[in-house]
């Protein structure tokens, strides 16, 4: 079954909505009744979407639900560039941010397995300048003291954010690590390569002891200048040859190809009760983080950021969520064992991580008990975001993969990614059962 739908768009104008793409092409369509799911209530779903990007809470979505393997709701509501007057469509391309930390773990995870590496090596042992580092003790700015880390940081520590490294946003850091030109998580608009200012964070004082807390920050950068000196290849070829390649996400990259550049989203921002506003056009950061729109299509493209450097589709990124749904398979090609995901994808901080129910596993947010995480999900579950306010979860009792793109920042305390997960979770009207609906190889790409 094809969903054809009409719909008032935020400018007014009306579109039809087909929910097919080129991921698609190569993956069944199913009816939502086909696999344990309601159409009038996934229905819900659309009708939210379609109001936040009416009232302008959002400039324009794009959300796709996977379940037993199929496609149940592939929509876009929207604008995808309001001032243009461009609708959203299911193919646009987004950045990702900190959605980038998943694939980067996956290619450390790869090395593991070939041989390369060990979960308790030191950091040092591949990247000399973390052979000693520091934690900021007293004082601010040019007063800071540190004393020396405790113990040499793991990258099991990097995988779980619990190296102590932050991203220099405390206000006793900030001053030392913006004097060494480190402001903010992005690293599109830098013009030395990763490993270079990766060897300038080892240099600088780190908010936490190694393994004594959750701190988040610049972890997985260090694993992606890791992933390349282990490799020996830049990580934009490691990852397009080790993950991208095989799974066939062909619209995931780092910087995005002069060919794609109109399939970009904008960016926008908001505060609380006020609409969209479009980011600036220029390099300036935004107020919440983030670039203004240009640097990921024309900015420097030297440091390749493996904790918040990548843009992806919907499409592409669920591609990559059922291979790990499929622990570590998909159509044919696996990328890790089911061992590995599974170790990836429980708690290994226990109480480190602070969230109710909730902990850390190697790149990804676990839920351990669902009645102390307060929401709807299941036990099993991981997940996690980026910073332009998109997000994705991977339910293994449920067989879901759920992928929620947009472009906010700051996002302006919004709910939407609240109502999305109860109004997915709450069309589920039964086991995925039923009947298997044929491919849909002929297809047209969406409009």
């Amino acid at each position: 079954m094809i969903a054809i739908l009409r719909r008032s768009t935020a400018c007014g104008c009306v579109i039809v909505a087909l929910t097919v793409s080129a991921f698609t092409q190569s993956s069944p369509i199913a009816s939502p009744e086909s696999v344990g799911m309601s159409s009038e209530r996934l229905g819900r779903l659309t009708r939210v979407l379609d109001e936040y990007a009416r009232t302008k809470q959002v400039a324009g979505t794009v959300t796709l639900v996977r379940r037993a393997g199929r496609i149940v709701y592939f929509q876009a509501a929207g604008m995808r560039d309001i001032e243009k007057g461009v609708p959203m469509t299911t193919d646009t391309i987004f950045r990702i941010a900190s959605q980038t930390k998943a694939i980067t773990s996956v290619g450390v995870m790869m090395l593991v397995e070939d041989g390369r590496l060990l979960l308790t090596d030191p950091v040092a042992k591949h990247l000399p300048a973390f052979a000693t580092t520091t934690v900021r003790a007293t004082g601010s700015g040019e007063t800071l003291n540190a004393v020396a880390a405790r113990r040499p940081i793991t990258i099991r520590d990097l995988l779980t954010h619990t190296a102590g490294v932050s991203y220099g946003g405390e206000p006793e850091l900030q001053e030392r690590y913006a004097a060494a030109g480190l402001t903010q998580w992005y690293f599109a608009d830098k013009t030395r390569p990763i490993a270079a200012l990766v060897d300038t964070i080892a240099t600088l004082p780190f908010e936490a002891q190694p393994g004594e807390r959750f701190v988040y920050g610049y972890s997985t950068d260090i694993l992606g200048a890791l992933i390349e000196k282990v490799s020996g290849m830049p990580l934009d070829r490691y990852v397009a040859s080790r993950i991208l390649d095989p799974l066939k996400m062909t619209d995931t990259h780092f910087f995005l190809p002069a060919s794609k550049a109109s399939r970009l989203a904008a960016v926008y921002s908001r505060t609380a009760n006020t609409p969209v506003q479009r980011a600036p056009e220029t390099t300036k950061a935004l107020l919440g983080g983030g670039l203004g729109q240009g640097q990921y299509a024309d900015g420097p493209r030297a440091a390749f950021s493996g904790g918040a450097g990548l843009l992806s589709t919907a499409s592409d990124y669920a591609r990559f969520l059922q291979m790990m749904l499929n622990k570590g398979e998909l159509d044919g090609v696996r990328l890790l064992s089911p061992k590995t995901v599974e170790l990836m994808t429980v708690n290994h901080i226990g109480t480190l991580y602070t969230t109710p129910g909730r902990g850390f596993g190697l790149g990804f947010e676990t839920v351990d008990d669902l009645g102390r995480s307060g929401r709807y999900g299941s036990e099993g579950e991981f997940s996690w975001g980026g910073a332009y306010f998109s997000r994705y979860w991977v339910d293994p009792q449920e067989q879901l993969v759920v992928v929620f793109m947009t472009q906010l920042i700051p996002n302006g305390g919004s709910d939407l990614q609240e109502k999305l997960r109860v109004l997915v979770t709450q069309a589920i009207a039964g086991p995925p059962q039923g009947e298997r609906m044929t491919t849909t190889a002929a297809l047209p790409r969406p409009k």
